[in-house]
């Protein structure tokens, strides 16, 4: 079965760096992933998976079906860039070792009896697509989640940290900045009061907590006080009850520059809350296995937490049905992702290297824990009792 599923991925391997560098060429931002999207269901269609489209009210969307066995397996593809520097985290690759994966596993899906499906899964960056999806219903009855994403090394037990997506808005009053500069309540010096604030508040943060923002509205002229202010910020921790102190911490923060400049401040989440990977031990066992008779050589486990990956919302698919979110290492001479030189790197030979050797893992693993009669069982309970939950 590892057999065919390889051979089916080879025969595939020009289209599918094809897809990959054809999406890189045409960045798309989050919910708006149209043309990639097209390309991505392309190759799926020609095989013969069932299509649904749109899902969850999400225009850019999909579920991809192949086959009707008891246990399913999810394969998650990603396909949203980055604002100006296009696929700096490489998620033309994830889409396309995603439709490989799916191909390779097409090709034995009756005899390991499992139904394949692949979910197009749009703003990872931000805006939280799988949360959603997650919410609405689209991923019940899985038994598994698995997708890889490009890095600079391999990482089986890939980690991440909560996040929560704010923006703060700050209201004063405008005014003549020199006729009449008492008449004004500076919303740009609570930003700045604020600012300050989180700035000493880092001392103190406990040990996987973040903070980190920009000024996305400061003020129109020199000469006019600003009545209008906006941060946007990210807090991230390593796991929820942790983002749930450094929200409080930092909400304070917020609220001081208010209070000190005679503003009022304004909170407001604007993607859903991202919750930690929690990997399947099971999988990464399987995967792990995989890789490494590929001839990868992964980082240590026991470094693994020490590594975390900024933060994804595949986190919350993991935290309700056995997934995993590893890494595939890439050639990217030095540089990491969410640099324009990572970017560039994404359509390397070493990418597309990545690329089929991610597909490839992705399948083997299926297949390994399909064929497994322990991990099998497991899993197949496990999804029973969350559909009970679920009712």
């Amino acid at each position: 079965m590892t057999a065919a599923a390889d051979a089916a991925i080879g025969r595939a391997t020009g289209e599918l760096i094809a897809l990959s560098h054809a999406i890189h060429a045409e960045p798309e931002l989050a919910f708006a992933e149209t043309r990639s999207v097209a390309k991505t269901l392309a190759p799926l269609r020609d095989r013969g998976f069932e299509i649904e489209r749109p899902v969850a009210d999400l225009d850019t969307a999909f579920v991809a079906t192949y086959g009707s066995g008891d246990l399913v397996v999810g394969i998650c593809a990603e396909y949203d860039a980055l604002p100006e520097i296009g696929h700096a985290c490489g998620h033309n690759i994830i889409a396309a070792s995603a439709v490989g994966a799916a191909l390779g596993l097409a090709e034995v899906a009756d005899v390991c009896g499992i139904t394949v499906k692949v979910f197009g899964t749009p703003a990872e960056e931000s805006g939280g697509g799988k949360v959603l999806m997650l919410e609405r219903g689209v991923f019940d009855g899985l038994a598994m989640a698995m997708m890889v994403h490009p890095g600079p090394y391999d990482i089986v037990g890939a980690r991440s940290l909560a996040l929560a997506d704010l923006s703060v808005v700050f209201r004063g009053r405008e005014a003549h900045a020199s006729a009449a500069p008492e008449q004004g309540r500076n919303a740009g010096d609570a930003v700045t009061v604020a600012q300050v604030a989180l700035g000493l508040l880092r001392q103190h943060l406990r040990p996987g907590q973040q903070l980190h923002g920009i000024v996305s509205s400061g003020g129109v002229a020199p000469n006019i006080v600003p009545g209008h202010a906006e941060l946007l910020y990210y807090l991230r921790a390593v796991d929820s009850a942790s983002l749930d102190d450094l929200m409080r911490r930092a909400s304070a923060c917020f609220e001081a520059g208010a209070l000190a400049t005679g503003c009022t401040h304004e909170i407001r989440t604007l993607a859903p809350t991202y919750t930690e990977l929690t990997p399947d031990p099971g999988l990464l066992w399987a995967y792990r296995e995989q890789i490494v008779g590929m001839g990868r050589v992964p980082l240590a486990p026991e470094l693994e937490a020490a590594r975390p990956l900024g933060s994804t919302d595949m986190g919350n698919v993991t935290n309700v049905i056995p997934g995993i979110h590893p890494v595939i290492g890439i050639d990217a001479g030095g540089a990491v992702t969410h640099q324009p030189e990572f970017a560039a790197a994404c359509v390397t030979p070493s990418a597309d290297t990545a690329l089929i050797d991610g597909a490839t893992a992705l399948a083997r693993t299926a297949i390994q824990i399909a064929g497994d009669q322990f991990h099998r069982a497991r899993l197949l309970e496990r999804g029973i009792q969350r559909q009970e939950e679920i009712r």
